[in-house]
């Protein structure tokens, strides 16, 4: 999952997820400690390497290195797609993160959670969120509650290595996060 040294952001990354979020990176644009990249159009190899090559503090972009296996995790769980189709978007995920043409990002913003529905708000933060929970952040969509966030980024264990995604299919929306929690049912 580690890109190669040379390759490395020397920032620290955020993925910008949610309601609102194309305005939101727009807003951060005009800070110069932030590189806010616009970034959801392009082949995961060359927004890896757009951000790598950012030179700013931090690094905000909408380029979500998991979006195509949360598609399918949602999809899955909302009858629209099969198993199998998450199993191949896992495996093809695997084998960018191994090549280095994928990264995550340090953080995911996740603005307006409250306004993210169904299956979705339950990836963000329940599945994603329970492999790093101080790395996937819930915050209003408004520029000045974003910018706040990144003034205060949490420290916390990094992102573990990506081999839980092949596991995600078990990661049940409505019940994610609560298997290992004292009192849960």
């Amino acid at each position: 999952m580690a890109p190669s040294p040379d390759s490395a952001p020397r920032s620290t990354v955020v993925a910008l997820v949610g309601t609102g979020s194309d305005e939101l990176l727009c807003g951060l644009a005009r800070f110069p400690a932030i590189a806010a990249l616009a970034l959801r159009e392009a082949e995961p190899a060359d927004a890896t390497r757009a951000v790598a090559a950012a030179s700013s503090p931090y690094v905000v972009h909408d380029a979500d290195p998991l979006e195509h296996v949360a598609a399918a995790w949602v999809e899955l769980y909302e009858e629209k797609a099969t198993l199998g189709t998450l199993e191949v978007e896992v495996e093809t995920l695997l084998g960018l993160f191994r090549a280095g043409d994928a990264v995550m990002p340090d953080y995911y913003v996740v603005a307006g959670p409250e306004s993210i529905e169904g299956t979705w708000r339950h990836w963000w933060l329940g599945a994603l969120a329970l492999r790093a929970p101080s790395r996937v952040l819930p915050v209003e969509a408004a520029d000045s509650a974003v910018r706040a966030r990144l003034r205060a980024l949490p420290a916390s264990r990094p992102w573990p290595e990506p081999d839980w995604l092949r596991r995600v299919q078990f990661d049940i929306p409505d019940r994610v996060g609560l298997r290992d929690q004292p009192g849960a049912a």
